[in-house]
């Protein structure tokens, strides 16, 4: 048998089971390998202090600093009725900043001794707030206490590596198991070819890991950083250009619409001129249709601004040349509501077959889990026999019963939310691979979009469509300000009052079964926020209190479809004032009456989610008006993303922010892929030009030697980055 590759070591041999199961249930952690990338987030001089005055809030942060003072108090307490509860309070200090740590109990004794004034030391725990103060609440801490000591010692020069670490495992002690396992560093093979690093001056995979964990100097941690993110976009960019390399290998049926066909007819009775960019981006699609091999696109275009209809007429060009065209919708109500407006604006051309309809007329249906028995029939047959030109439908139309007569072009809205297996269930119901439309409301900046969307051509709608209105944002600071939460409710009593409409978001629908969780388990619980608001109680509040004699109503994931329909139909009508609703709202529902939208605890939402929110009013003539609620204090870093959503409607400026503001896992998807992001080290938005130049490189090589015969390392590098759910990943983006 052969030996075990150095890199591909279970941790639990070389560390131990117990160290080795917290870095797997944790970290994600569990070969040498793995442990050799996890990155140190940051460095620590060992005479410098932390600048505490940047710290996030409910992030698990490592922080070296001095104790300022140390104060031991008692209290009563249920469990020590007798005023003999401890309380100790310690205050570290950078020179700058203060931060408060407490420890409660049985857990006093030990800092009581150790932390005293003047001592420096590493301390780690989750920033939480408390009386309007930065808190860490029992953080684990490791004392710095001079040069000799073997705790210093065990990291390389004047430079701590600050890892990114759990409750469960604090930074110092994952570097002391880096210590164990960083020999085998030598044994890593390179994906890079030769010539290329040489070219740019690159040091060795190797030599790049032992720099970025005992680092001697800054400009070691410089090289190390410009060596790692170049594998990361390299290796990256191999997995894209191969899956375009085999996409132009596919063959796809050409669609070319007909000169006095559907598309014509539509487009003759179009009430409004498209905008220049609707022109531009549907002529880009023609084009892409027109080809013998599949349409790989992707459409991203501001809130609101007619992507639809780009789509719709894609899939009327479709419909011309006698193939058929699918709409997924990542829900219901979106499906629903796709159905309704697609049919309204065909009008009789949406009645092929029926009494009325007109002659280059098609049928439109809409295929949903919760159709009845007799509905669904019908629009099978209508599908499997080519009557229906056009189906709209959620994941529905993706089950085995569902056949297509000729399936020409597969439109994905709002594409995130789809799983990849479904998307490529849909794509092989095709006689041929059908071409693809992917449509996102949420701008990407363009170096995202060569790394999560390096196999499709992008297209971008950035203008709104005449006779949109501006939307003005405001952030309402209750717990600083509760008389601006009342103005709030007047605001939206002022819109109903000139025969508008208004959305109240809510983070929670509030049925859920969450009083286990509400209970304390102990007095540093205090420190944790309370749950989010609920839709079901702001609904009661409201209809009771501020907007008493409104018309108000709710709106949830958990509704049955039809109630949700109805629900959405009566506030469609004008039949609602006020739907109090969770973001099931987000996409894609247009009720132009709508000019008004408070967001309750808006800093549990991201950022592109806000600017999805706020695009759901001003839809019509009427100004839109956006007021995000929060009781975050002004300094925080949530009150920050507020006020950037506040000041701007771009949503390519939101997008970076965004970006900046949060992990690249989770902004490449990573939750829909089920892998941990393969970014460690490169920032999509800084490194623009790496990405950029990795994927030049990338398309060269893989143009020659698509199957990397000639680099087994770098095929290694890609094997285990792309594990197969991940290669399938990419594959659609």
């Amino acid at each position: 048998m052969d030996p075990v590759p150095a890199l591909d070591e279970p941790l639990k041999k070389v560390l131990g089971p117990a160290t080795a199961k917290v870095m797997a249930e944790h970290l994600g952690l569990h070969t040498v390998g793995d442990l050799l990338h996890h990155y140190p987030r940051r460095y620590e001089e060992r005479g410098q202090l932390t600048h505490l005055a940047d710290l996030p809030m409910d992030e698990h942060v490592t922080v070296v600093a001095q104790v300022a003072d140390a104060r031991l108090h008692t209290f009563a307490s249920s469990r020590a009725p007798r005023g003999k509860g401890q309380r100790l309070e310690v205050t570290i200090t950078d020179g700058s900043g203060r931060l408060q740590l407490v420890f409660f109990g049985a857990g006093v004794h030990k800092p009581h001794k150790e932390l005293l004034p003047g001592t420096r030391a590493m301390f780690a725990g989750k920033v939480s707030v408390f009386n309007r103060r930065l808190q860490l609440a029992h953080p684990a801490y490791e004392l710095l206490r001079g040069d000799a000591e073997e705790t210093v010692e065990t990291w390389a020069g004047a430079l701590i590596p600050i890892y990114p670490a759990t409750a469960k495992l604090e930074s110092w002690k994952i570097g002391k198991a880096l210590q164990t396992v960083l020999p085998s560093a030598q044994e890593a093979a390179d994906p890079l070819p030769g010539p290329l690093r040489e070219g740019r001056g690159l040091v060795t995979l190797p030599e790049a890991l032992l720099r970025i964990h005992r680092p001697h100097t800054k400009a070691d941690i410089e090289e190390a950083r410009a060596r790692l993110k170049w594998d990361e976009a390299f290796v990256l960019q191999v997995a894209l250009a191969r899956r375009r390399h085999a996409d132009a290998q596919l063959p796809a049926v050409p669609r070319r619409p007909r000169p006095d066909g559907i598309l014509a007819a539509f487009d003759g009775r179009l009430p409004f001129t498209l905008t220049e960019g609707q022109r531009k981006v549907s002529e880009e699609i023609f084009a892409d249709l027109a080809t013998d091999h599949p349409m790989h696109r992707l459409l991203q275009g501001e809130v609101g601004s007619g992507k639809t209809m780009v789509a719709l007429r894609a899939m009327l060009a479709v419909v011309d040349a006698g193939g058929q065209a699918a709409m997924l919708a990542p829900t219901e109500v979106l499906a629903q509501q796709h159905h309704r407006s697609v049919t309204e604006m065909m009008g009789d051309l949406a009645q092929g077959g029926m009494l009325g309809g007109a002659d280059d007329a098609t049928k439109v249906v809409l295929l949903t889990g919760s159709m009845g028995a007799a509905a669904r029939r019908q629009a099978l047959l209508d599908l499997a026999t080519g009557e229906a030109g056009i189906v709209i439908g959620t994941h529905a139309l993706i089950e085995d019963k569902v056949q297509f007569h000729d399936l020409g072009l597969v439109v994905v809205d709002e594409q995130h939310r789809f799983g990849v297996e479904q998307r490529d269930a849909l794509r092989g119901k095709g006689k041929q691979p059908p071409h693809l439309l992917v449509m996102t409301a949420t701008p990407i900046p363009r170096t995202v979009a060569m790394t999560v969307f390096g196999d499709l051509e992008t297209s971008v709608l950035d203008q709104l469509p005449a006779g949109r209105s501006p939307i003005a944002s405001h952030v309402v600071p209750a717990a600083d300000k509760p008389h601006f939460l009342a103005r709030a409710w007047e605001r939206v009593r002022e819109e109903v009052e000139k025969g508008h409409q208004a959305y109240v978001v809510c983070p929670r629908i509030g049925d859920e079964e969450d009083g286990a969780k509400a209970k304390k388990k102990s007095p540093e619980d205090e420190a944790e926020k309370r749950p989010p608001l609920a839709v079901l109680d702001t609904a009661e509040q409201l209809a009771r209190g501020p907007l008493a004699g409104l018309r108000v109503d709710v709106l949830h994931g958990r509704m049955p479809p039809d109630d949700k329909d109805a629900v959405m139909r009566r506030f469609a009508a004008g039949e609602v004032d006020v739907l109090v609703a969770t973001t099931v709202i987000e996409v894609g529902v247009n009720v132009p009456n709508a000019t008004a939208m408070v967001i309750m605890d808006a800093d549990r939402f991201g950022v592109s989610q806000l600017h999805q929110l706020r695009g759901r009013v001003g839809r019509g003539s009427a100004p839109g008006l956006c007021l995000l609620v929060t009781e975050m204090p002004e300094a925080s870093p949530a009150r920050q993303r507020l006020n950037a959503v506040a000041s701007t409607l771009d949503g390519f400026e939101l997008s970076r922010i965004d970006l900046e503001q949060r992990r690249e896992g989770d902004v490449l998807g990573q939750a829909q892929s089920g892998t941990r992001s393969s970014l460690r080290m490169l920032a999509v938005i800084d490194d623009e030009e790496v990405i950029a130049e990795a994927r030049e490189e990338a398309a060269r090589i893989v143009a020659g030697d698509p199957d990397l015969e000639r680099l087994p390392a770098l095929r290694t590098a890609l094997d285990a980055l792309l594990d197969e759910e991940r290669e399938q990943y990419l594959e659609k983006g």
